[in-house]
């Protein structure tokens, strides 16, 4: 074939090898099969009621969604040193759950709010190597075991039986860890964890570096290898979803706090509090759904 000839051949299979590509990839499912967090809204995040936590009520019908903040501390429960709330929780039966924090001592505790208003205090004192900070709490889907976490660079999630709920609890005795999640890859200053489905969980992270994923205040996802079932450890794998939201009109800072998913329509909330005075002004919870 004279030369010419060959580089018309060649340049026609290379189009047509080019265009076979491009369909076969156009054809392909994307590279990314999990599920995507799109944001549809946001609401004004109040900075002292509604700046710590979040969590969607059940029980009793059309309860409003919770919040927790600086000023949702009672003055009887700040005055004994549990000056810190963090990202509650609220079980399928109606049983609400606060974390809260001192800022010195060996213990942290667990304040739950039963379906009938009562509310009684679960004190847990902490185990070799724990951490004092208590930044968040997650109900299982069965409503017996109850996920909390510690901040900073953590390879864990523990386990306690959910107080109130679980009948091995008591106000009166102390709140045993009973199991841990180990997670296959370290997390940063997770602000907020729920649960989605029986073994996967939602979580918000502060993370400012953004070494461990690439992303700073991302948004994270953790299946587990099993139920929580407090007699044994379960694994925990860690994909980091998508950055979180950082708007405002402010430069600066953001902090991203609590998380919650509404099991009812399927919404996911995540609060970010903006940098400088912009806290009081543009603080958001922003909404996103699954696609």
């Amino acid at each position: 074939m004279p030369p010419r000839a060959r580089q018309r051949c060649h340049a026609a299979l290379t189009a047509a090898l080019t265009l076979a590509v491009a369909a076969v990839l156009s054809a392909a499912p994307p590279a990314s099969a999990a599920d995507t967090w799109t944001e549809v809204g946001s609401d004004r995040a109040d900075p002292l009621t509604e700046s710590q936590g979040l969590t969607s009520v059940e029980v009793p019908a059309n309860s409003p969604n919770r919040y927790t903040g600086i000023g949702t501390i009672p003055a009887g429960v700040s005055s004994r040193g549990w000056n810190h709330v963090g990202d509650p929780d609220a079980s399928y039966n109606g049983y609400y759950v606060e974390p809260y924090q001192a800022d010195s001592g060996n213990a942290k505790m667990f304040r739950v709010q039963a379906p009938g208003g009562a509310w009684s205090e679960y004190v847990h004192t902490l185990s070799s190597g724990e951490a004092l900070n208590n930044s968040w709490v997650a109900i299982s889907p069965d409503g017996q075991w109850m996920l909390a976490g510690e901040y900073g660079t953590m390879s864990r999630f523990l386990v306690f039986p959910t107080p109130g709920v679980n009948a091995s609890t008591s106000p009166s005795a102390n709140l045993p860890q009973a199991s841990t999640v180990n997670l296959d890859h370290a997390v940063r200053d997770v602000q907020g964890c729920d649960f989605s489905g029986p073994t996967t969980l939602l979580c918000s992270s502060d993370d400012p570096a953004g070494t461990l994923f690439g992303i700073t205040k991302p948004l994270l996802q953790v299946d587990l290898s099993a139920k929580p079932n407090g007699t044994s450890d379960v694994s925990g794998h860690v994909t980091a979803l998508r950055q979180l939201p950082l708007r405002s009109s402010c430069s600066g800072t953001f902090e991203v706090e609590g998380i919650d998913y509404d099991r009812r329509d399927g919404t996911l909330r995540v609060i970010v509090v903006s940098p400088g005075f912009c806290v009081l002004t543009d603080s958001k919870t922003y909404r996103f759904t699954r696609s």
